[in-house]
């Protein structure tokens, strides 16, 4: 009886304190981002294929680590982390490319120019994320 006690607490330890503000930031992400993305894909996606699919890619990574987040356990919390790692890769070298190259995405991404049409919180919040799970690990 003890162990499931235990299992429970460190399953739902992602979801305590700042975990509970990171999975609430997370799910509205990923509705933003899912609405967008079925919205732009399904209504222009001929005219910016590479910024819809992106888009569609983020609202995937956010979806995925909201459900990490919520899971808990410790394997969900590496889950979690290698995808915050790799949605950081995501907005930084989408962010750099929107910068370098505006030609390339007639339309806007959720990462584009590092999240600035969503106040900087796609760059944010992977950040956040990876200190908060390694964090997590500790305790």
């Amino acid at each position: 009886m003890a162990e499931s006690t235990t299992g429970e607490k460190r399953q739902s330890a992602l979801v305590k304190g700042p975990g509970l503000l990171l999975v609430w930031l997370y799910g509205v992400m990923s509705v933003g981002a899912v609405s967008r993305s079925v919205y732009q894909i399904l209504t222009d996606f001929d005219a910016a294929p590479l910024a819809h699919a992106l888009s569609a890619v983020a609202a995937v990574v956010y979806v995925f680590i909201t459900y990490t987040l919520v899971r808990g356990g410790e394997t969900a919390r590496r889950a979690a982390l290698v995808c915050c790692a790799a949605e950081l890769a995501g907005v930084l070298i989408v962010g750099t490319w929107t910068l370098l190259e505006p030609s390339a995405f007639p339309d806007s991404t959720v990462w584009s120019e590092y999240g600035m049409g969503y106040i900087f919180i796609p760059v944010l919040l992977p950040v956040t994320g990876i200190l908060w799970l390694r964090r997590s690990r500790r305790d």
